[in-house]
């Protein structure tokens, strides 16, 4: 994990953890499923002009499986849960239990691939990060204020990005963006029925314009754009490390309340992300390499 890549895992984490905002805004004006399909289109158009724009096609003969099972199991899956779950939970609850996202993501890595094993480095890191997570909201956020159908929603999801992201690693034979367009069009396929059945979006009101614009910057900026930095990163870094994006969503929240709505930082909130923050340094095992070669030179 380089400075570089570092500072890619923070831009995701910003561009995901304002997606919980805008689901609260899509979901007071529009049912779930068509909010979810109203982003996934929307990006998936963008990503195909973008590609046409770079001079790129999409290499979909013969990878239309394979589009729709990462579209379901990185998108239509977990975007629909969560959407449905912030119906009922807070968007900061939602975005506290997405962070059991490395746990799940760990489990399938050290089972599904070869050069991701889980090593005592990683272990220790995603329980402190988990312990931060907690400590930061306190033990009573999920004991209350929420669903428990809501709650689980969002441990699904958790579980479905888990897998996705495994499954991302093996899009090695395409660029990032052609991988990403892939995902985004096989979602939007999958969505298109279930939209027309559960919701019939024919029959709803015309959505205001603030509804209009939350739709156009959760697809273009926290799907297309996140989803082609996710693909490279996926590329540079693995699907464990990338799974850490979920432990910086909460904090990342934090920081933005702090700045722009004049919310208190707590000196519990700063022992939360003091404890990421460790969690952090330990599943990066380069991280201790270099500290155990600086105290051997002394």
């Amino acid at each position: 994990m380089s400075a570089r890549n570092w500072g890619l895992l923070l831009l995701l984490a910003l561009l995901w953890g304002s997606s919980f905002f805008y689901y609260k805004v899509l979901i007071a004006a529009v049912p779930p499923v068509t909010v979810v399909l109203g982003r996934l289109a929307l990006a998936a158009i963008a990503m195909h002009l973008w590609l046409l724009a770079h001079g790129q096609s999409m290499p979909m003969s013969g990878n239309w499986l394979r589009f729709m099972l990462v579209g379901a199991l990185n998108c239509s899956l977990p975007f629909v849960l969560i959407a449905w779950a912030e119906l009922h939970i807070s968007s900061g609850l939602t975005s506290i239990l997405s962070a059991t996202t490395p746990i799940f993501m760990v489990a399938v890595a050290h089972w599904g691939t070869d050069d991701e094993k889980l090593s005592a480095g990683k272990a220790i890191g995603i329980a402190l990060g988990i312990l931060g997570v907690i400590v930061l909201v306190g033990p009573g956020a999920l004991n209350g204020g929420g669903a428990f159908w809501a709650q689980l929603a969002v441990i699904g999801s958790s579980c479905a990005y888990g897998f996705g992201g495994v499954y991302s690693r093996r899009f090695t034979d395409m660029s990032p963006l052609q991988a990403a367009t892939g995902q985004m069009t096989g979602a939007t396929v999958l969505l298109i029925p279930f939209s027309l059945l559960i919701d019939r979006p024919w029959t709803l009101a015309v959505p205001p314009l603030d509804v209009w614009a939350a739709w156009l910057a959760i697809a273009l900026v926290n799907t297309a754009l996140a989803y082609v930095l996710y693909y490279r990163m996926i590329a540079n870094v693995g699907a464990t490390y990338m799974s850490l994006v979920t432990l910086l969503i909460p904090p990342i929240a934090l920081l933005l309340g702090a700045v722009f709505l004049g919310e208190d930082v707590t000196l519990q909130a700063l022992a939360g992300m003091a404890i990421i923050a460790l969690g952090l340094a330990a599943t990066n095992e380069r991280f201790f390499r270099l500290r155990s070669s600086h105290r051997q030179s002394k």
